[in-house]
């Protein structure tokens, strides 16, 4: 009888060697506690989190809590319906609402999660005998995005805007185009050219997309993203987001100006076709996003954290997944998954956790600890963070 899981062979053999030294799976870690956006209880030890997207500390925030306390006595547990049928709430026209007022844009539409938000929407709006053309590290669910809607799917590469021109122009005459493109890019946090990009897809005569799940509620002046940040808001077609980073929750979105907008509420399978999010979430996700707008200063503050972690990690002789500080994301580069995965190891002995992120999740094969900052995270935190890779990264020979 045929194996299907042969294919994984490889991968079950490379994870038992590394379990079998008798190390903590990276893979399987289990909070046993929560205390705050930055601080949870791990196997037993409090420990700092520095790998939870939790970019502005909204898991927390008390008028988020109580929003979604009053949802959940209000209007019970789930809807347990489709958007389409019974799956609409008030407080699902209300996080949309909240939405289209964030972005200052006509339309908003919110999935179950953001991975259901780019597969909805890439494989609606561009099908068979469409183009789309894609950096070449974009997201696993832009991918399935363009395989589910069949498009011919052309990737140039990473952040190039000269290689993103060369392949719209070999695109067929007269060819229905979507130009995807991240505001940053999750493993090492670097951010896209859009001011350039944008400029590049629109002579080109394609609509164009931009994820800006780890850009949302922090970069901007009004934290809506890389978009606003270069000044290409109102050349974008779509902007797709997620609550589970910024936003403190989870569900995604999309937001547009585009007058036929609306109808993908019909036509857009993993809308119609999931049910909808549960009260509770959608009134956590409301009242967290219009609390955003006002975060001006928690994004002066999380940007003044990045800086100082960037500097110090890389002082201390780190290699480092961009040169300056980008983004609320800093990846620090490792030699090999054995050498990453003993390092996530030592930092989780002292009392920090880390992703340990490997291929093929990453570019170029790379192994490297992403580290993601939270608004949050006092200047004291920061500090400890800094002695805690000092430490371990002298105990496993990472850095001398």
């Amino acid at each position: 009888m045929s194996d299907l899981f042969s294919k994984f062979d490889a991968l079950i053999e490379q994870r038992e060697t590394l379990l079998s030294t008798g190390m903590t799976d990276p893979f399987n870690l289990v909070m046993e506690r929560v205390e705050s956006p930055t601080v949870a209880i791990c196997n037993g030890q409090r420990t700092i989190l520095l790998g939870t997207y939790n970019y502005m500390g909204m898991t927390f925030d008390r008028d988020v809590i109580a929003a979604g306390k009053q949802a959940l006595d209000d209007y019970g547990a789930g809807t347990t319906g489709s958007r389409v049928l019974n799956g609409t709430y008030a407080g699902h026209k209300a996080c949309e609402e909240a939405l289209k007022d964030f972005y200052a844009m006509d339309h908003a539409m919110v999935f179950s999660t953001g991975y259901q938000a780019n597969l909805g929407i890439i494989s609606t709006i561009a099908g068979k005998d469409d183009y789309i053309v894609l950096d070449i590290d974009s997201h696993a669910s832009i991918y399935d995005g363009c395989a589910l809607g069949n498009a011919n799917i052309v990737t140039f590469r990473h952040n190039d805007v000269e290689a993103l021109e060369k392949r719209l122009k070999r695109i067929p005459e007269g060819a229905k185009t979507l130009v995807v493109l991240e505001g940053v890019y999750s493993m090492l946090g670097d951010i896209a050219p859009l001011k350039e990009m944008v400029a590049v897809a629109k002579a080109a005569g394609a609509m164009v997309l931009v994820d800006e799940a780890h850009s949302m509620g922090f970069i901007g002046e009004n934290g809506r993203g890389v978009a606003e940040a270069q000044g290409v808001i109102d050349d974008v077609d779509f902007i797709i987001g997620t609550f589970s980073k910024s936003v403190g929750t989870v569900g995604g979105f999309c937001v547009s100006n585009h007058p036929k907008f609306e109808i993908l509420r019909l036509v857009c399978r993993p809308y119609v076709f999931t049910a909808s999010l549960p009260p509770s979430v959608v009134a956590t996700a409301a009242t967290s996003i219009t609390k955003l707008k006002q975060g001006a200063d928690k994004r002066a503050h999380l940007w003044a954290n990045s800086q100082k972690l960037h500097a110090g990690l890389k002082a201390l002789g780190f290699t480092l997944g961009t040169e300056t500080p980008q983004s609320a994301i800093i990846a620090v580069i490792m030699p090999d998954l054995e050498t990453g995965a003993a390092m996530w190891e030592a930092l989780l002995h002292e009392g920090l956790y880390v992703n340990l992120a490997r291929p093929p999740a990453t570019p170029a094969n790379m192994t490297l600890l992403r580290c993601s900052l939270c608004a949050e995270h006092t200047s004291e935190q920061v500090d400890q963070i800094l002695d805690m890779f000092e430490a371990a990264g002298r105990a496993t020979g990472c850095i001398g």
